[in-house]
């Protein structure tokens, strides 16, 4: 029975290993959104973003229930779920934010898991650049907001892996502390954002947190 399962687990690690490349050409073709690096110092960037189009939802639980269920919702808007049943091409990253401020604020200035009880975050996807506001498909899910926002400059940190909320907490506050570095204020609460598929390798993943500071 050991055999077994050390076999199963073995075949498994196999398949998952292939999706994985079969999926990485085109997890590459997704479009991101449009920035300019202003300031590169590993692995931290400042970067300047372009106006974009968000199409987000706001969710309750802890961080990775909230990522979750904000992705399956925005996903349905995208695969169909709209006005005239369009499809979106996918785009990355998936970002998450807190908007409880309190404990936003927490999660930033001491080590502590970035999770609250009762917290609402933000879940949103860019949309693809050949949309306008007005020529997007207005989604039949009421709870899925569009919203559009003007350009912005973003510091930001880059890291690998699989995430949890204590490592989120903990890159966040080493953005933190290079903000201070640098003189640059921070403007709105911390963004996650994952850009992988969930069957990409852990070491092939990338994940960062974004923190929208002054011009």
């Amino acid at each position: 029975m050991v055999y077994m399962r050390k076999i199963n687990i073995t075949r498994l690690s196999f398949l998952f290993f292939i999706a994985a490349q079969l999926f990485a050409g085109a997890a590459m073709a997704i479009e991101e959104p449009k920035y300019t690096v202003l300031e590169k110092t590993e692995p931290f960037e400042l970067r300047m973003y372009a106006p974009m189009i968000l199409a987000e939802v706001k969710v309750d639980g802890d961080l990775d229930e909230a990522s979750g269920q904000g992705f399956r919702l925005i996903a349905a808007y995208i695969f169909g779920q709209n006005q005239v049943s369009e499809k979106i091409s996918m785009t990355a990253p998936v970002a998450i934010e807190e908007q409880n401020v309190k404990s936003a604020k927490i999660a930033m200035t001491t080590p502590v898991n970035i999770e609250s009880n009762g917290s609402q975050w933000t879940v949103s996807f860019v949309m693809p650049s050949e949309y306008t506001l007005e020529s997007l498909p207005k989604p039949l899910n009421p709870r899925v907001q569009l919203r559009q926002i003007p350009a912005v400059k973003r510091a930001v940190i880059q890291f690998s892996g699989f995430y949890t909320s204590q490592k989120v907490a903990n890159k966040t506050l080493e953005l933190e502390e290079w903000l201070k570095t640098r003189n640059l204020q921070a403007t709105g609460t911390p963004k996650f954002a994952r850009y992988n598929p969930p069957w990409t390798l852990p070491f092939m993943r990338r994940n960062e947190v974004m923190i929208d500071v002054s011009n």
